[in-house]
């Protein structure tokens, strides 16, 4: 039986910190695990230039722990009139990492997202051209369309035919939460990959409605069925260097969560390699578990490798009922629950 468990230090490849008090609760539990984060740009107002993705890199920093070395991988956020120059320039400078795309209404934060990805072709070209990442949040948002149903209608209706136009783009397609997103990730060219978060391998759509509404449990996109769950499992744990760790950590303090219109998002950072470990031991895979944390994502982003490591104890670590979020509470993934293993160094 494995007992502790080193690897190269990993990287986070989807998160939120907000910004203000609340970033600065929360960076310190991403920086104290991960070296680099792929932060998400939608604040409001979004992070929809150059200019405003350096001005967030830097108070984030303002955030981290004196001493602890952490790098945050800036995002501009996708309007139907954002500039591709300024777009361009930003990721020749090393200001930007990638872009991300919110279809319109998709989540927190979202109201300025894409309207029809036809109006964004151009720049989608020339993000093709250098060689510039694009993150996806993948539903639809129209009315007609079942909640459930979003992501699978996203890849027919939009995602595919993008990449059958533009095979050359690098996509990442974010928190995946469908057997039909695993399926075609599989299936497609190398330019495609995507990550998978820790509560969509842990929980299908019965935690959130099961004994109560339990609104600590909703995000988007939405937990599914447990056929979706074991499909992500299957992919997280086999090997496939298409897939990496994104927690898609959203904090949100308990009041916006627990009101007449909780917000979305579920925080996970406090504990997020804890959680994502537990399931590769379920699996038996934590001879995979270096390749999801710490390789995969760095090789499709064209990044080097963390030099260093962190290891983890096979010892039981209670997780708190909430935590610190900068002017009221947080309530974490798998709060009041003990994990098998802890983050020892």
């Amino acid at each position: 039986m494995v007992e502790s468990l080193t690897i190269r230090r990993p990287d986070d490849w989807h998160l939120h910190f907000r910004d203000g008090d609340t970033m600065r609760a929360v960076v310190p539990h991403t920086a104290r695990q991960f070296a680099r984060a792929i932060v998400m740009p939608n604040l409001s107002p979004p992070v929809t230039t150059t200019a405003l993705a350096a001005a967030y890199c830097e108070r984030i920093m303002g955030a981290v722990p004196e001493g602890v070395s952490f790098t945050p991988l800036m995002t501009a956020y996708l309007t139907d009139n954002i500039d591709a120059g300024d777009l361009a320039a930003g990721f020749a400078d090393g200001v930007l990492t990638a872009t991300k795309l919110y279809p319109a209404g998709a989540t927190t934060n979202s109201a300025h997202g894409v309207t029809d990805i036809a109006n964004i072709a151009g720049v989608l070209e020339k993000m093709a051209e250098i060689g510039m990442p694009l993150c996806v949040h993948g539903e639809v948002t129209h009315a007609d369309i079942d909640i459930f149903d979003r992501e699978a209608v996203f890849i027919e209706r939009v995602l595919q035919p993008l990449v059958d136009r533009l095979p050359e783009l690098k996509v990442i397609f974010e928190h995946i939460t469908t057997r039909q997103a695993v399926e075609f990730v599989d299936a497609a060219g190398p330019n495609i990959a995507a990550t998978i978060t820790p509560q969509h391998l842990h929980i299908n759509r019965n935690a959130m409605l099961v004994g109560g509404i339990r609104p600590h449990m909703y995000c988007l996109p939405v937990a599914k069925r447990e056929e979706h769950r074991l499909a992500l499992r299957k992919a997280a744990t086999g090997g496939s260097a298409k897939y990496f760790l994104g927690t898609d950590s959203a904090p949100h303090h308990r009041g916006a969560k627990e009101s007449d219109c909780g917000c979305a998002g579920i925080f996970n950072a406090p504990y997020a390699l804890e959680s994502y470990v537990t399931v590769f031991d379920e699996e038996g895979a934590l001879d995979h578990f270096e390749g999801f944390a710490s390789l995969n994502g760095p090789a499709f982003y064209g990044l080097p490798v963390n030099e260093g490591t962190v290891t983890l104890e096979k010892v039981p670590v209670e997780v708190p009922a909430e935590v610190d979020g900068g002017g009221a509470a947080i309530v974490p993934f798998h709060a009041g629950e003990t994990l098998s293993w802890r983050l020892a160094s």
